[in-house]
């Protein structure tokens, strides 16, 4: 080791000299003695691990004294005391990011969590029987009732259905599966992956593009537990194409006693088609074609809490619950909570549109997304914004979350423009605002997408421009 590196390992500030000063300017009435000295701890860590790292050039003017150390020490511990989850404007034209936090919650679903999570509750209480129920009891006829299901069960997300319905109907036997629904979402999620997790075996059956229904058949054998479909979410196979429906593969099970299961992914309960996008099959759809099970999210389409939705037929539902596994993967009483709210506004399909922000950000008119953009255009204005131009242009928006892939939804954009700072700088800023606020770039504008931006979100817009200069 050189000289200069040993010579500042041996000037490092020591932690007890640390809490000391800390300590003087009353550093305990933000943290306990313990947390105080692991953090002072990791700083004189870190300093060590830069001197022994750092190129030898860079350590001659290298610096760092006790004070120093604490005030790195106690922007620590401030940093502690700052929430790290927040709020933030999603201005990017992608409704349902998964970034983003995917599907905002209804005001009702907010009130709801509020509520019961203020006090107690009666999540696995029976009022009517003054006895033990079950916390899926509170949802699953509402579920049943929107989409004509049997019986239903609620989990922490699809990921989880998905696996806890492989893992009952076909562990340690064969799952029979397209090749070309072997998909992989967000997050590195693989049907494969999860097909291994849940001990059931992968049997691929046809090509990546054609998969007929005699695949299907000919791959049936004494160890087979379930024949999966999988809807392909964030991807669209074209042109020379074939895949067997539904109708006849949940015939094919009824022969051979076996079960059918079809993932749909996001999950839909209303017909798109009438707001001019593509059609996207209904859980009700699937069910009518008599498949045994269903899973699909809650916080994609359905507009509601991350949650993984499983519905289908009352003995295969039933067998489903009884998996040891479903304790592991329950949903909390908040998610109750705000899907109960979420899904009474499917009790009036007119309802839902309105009354759920991503499906309304799915289905607003072109030309009610223009108006905002020009009340934008106008606050804006008003607020006399130094060095900012801005004005309003088409653009395209995109549902994501792997739902509608190939939908182009036509939206409006605010061009914004700095004379003083480029686009990039200026992105990077808003997204230091108190509320911050998250854009695309293009060329050297930042554009603001009033798709996914609500106007009482107006307000954090301007502040955070406001402050670009400040």
């Amino acid at each position: 080791m050189d000289d200069i590196r040993k010579k500042l390992l041996k000037n490092l500030p020591r932690i007890d000299d640390i809490v000391l000063l800390l300590e003087k300017k009353g550093v305990y009435k933000k943290a306990a003695r313990d947390i105080v000295v692991e953090i002072c701890r990791d700083v004189v860590q870190k300093l060590r691990d830069h001197i022994l790292s750092a190129p030898e050039k860079k350590l001659a003017s290298f610096t760092m004294d006790t004070a120093a150390a604490a005030e790195s020490a106690e922007a620590a511990i401030d940093g502690l005391h700052r929430y790290k989850l927040r709020r933030l404007v999603n201005a990017t034209g992608v409704i349902l990011h998964t970034n983003l936090g995917r599907a905002p919650l209804c005001s009702e679903a907010v009130e709801r969590i509020a509520d019961v999570g203020r006090g107690y509750s009666n999540l696995e209480f029976d009022l009517a029987r003054g006895e033990r129920g079950l916390r899926y009891d509170h949802v699953s006829a509402l579920i049943c009732a929107l989409c004509g299901a049997q019986d239903a069960l609620i989990v922490n997300n699809n990921a989880a259905a998905v696996l806890l319905v492989l893992n009952t109907l076909a562990e340690h036997k064969e799952a029979i599966v397209s090749r070309g629904e072997l998909i992989e979402i967000g997050g590195e999620f693989r049907i494969p992956d999860v097909m291994t997790k849940s001990q059931s075996i992968l049997r691929e059956v046809g090509t990546t593009n054609r998969t007929r229904l005699s695949d299907y058949e000919k791959a049936i054998g004494p160890n087979t537990g379930v024949i999966l479909k999988v809807h392909t979410s964030n991807y669209r196979i074209v042109g020379f194409t074939e895949e067997a429906d539904l109708v006849p593969l949940v015939a094919l099970g009824k022969h051979h006693n076996i079960p059918v299961f079809d993932d749909l992914g996001s999950g839909c309960l209303i017909d798109l088609t009438p707001f001019g996008l593509q059609h996207e099959p209904t859980v009700r759809e699937v069910l009518d074609t008599g498949v045994d099970v269903v899973t699909f999210s809650g916080d994609k389409l359905l507009g509601g809490p991350q949650a993984g939705i499983i519905v289908g037929k009352k003995d295969v539902v039933a067998r489903i619950k009884k998996n040891p596994l479903n304790r592991a993967l329950r949903i909390d009483k908040f998610t109750l909570a705000a899907l109960e709210a979420t899904l009474m506004h499917y009790l009036t399909p007119e309802d839902a549109p309105r009354k759920l922000r991503s499906l309304k950000a799915l289905t607003e008119p072109a030309v009610d997304v223009k108006k905002r953009a020009r009340k934008l255009i106008q606050k804006l204005k008003r607020a006399n914004l130094a060095d900012l131009t801005c004005e309003m242009r088409e653009s395209k928006a995109a549902a994501g979350g792997g739902s509608l892939p190939t939908q182009d939804i036509p939206s409006i954009v605010v061009a914004v423009k700095s004379e003083k700072m480029t686009a990039s700088r200026m992105e990077a800023k808003l997204r230091q605002a108190p509320v911050p606020i998250i854009v695309r770039v293009d060329d050297d504008e930042i554009l603001l997408d009033l798709r996914t931006v609500a106007e009482d979100e107006f307000g954090f817009i301007v502040d955070a421009l406001r402050q670009l200069h400040a």
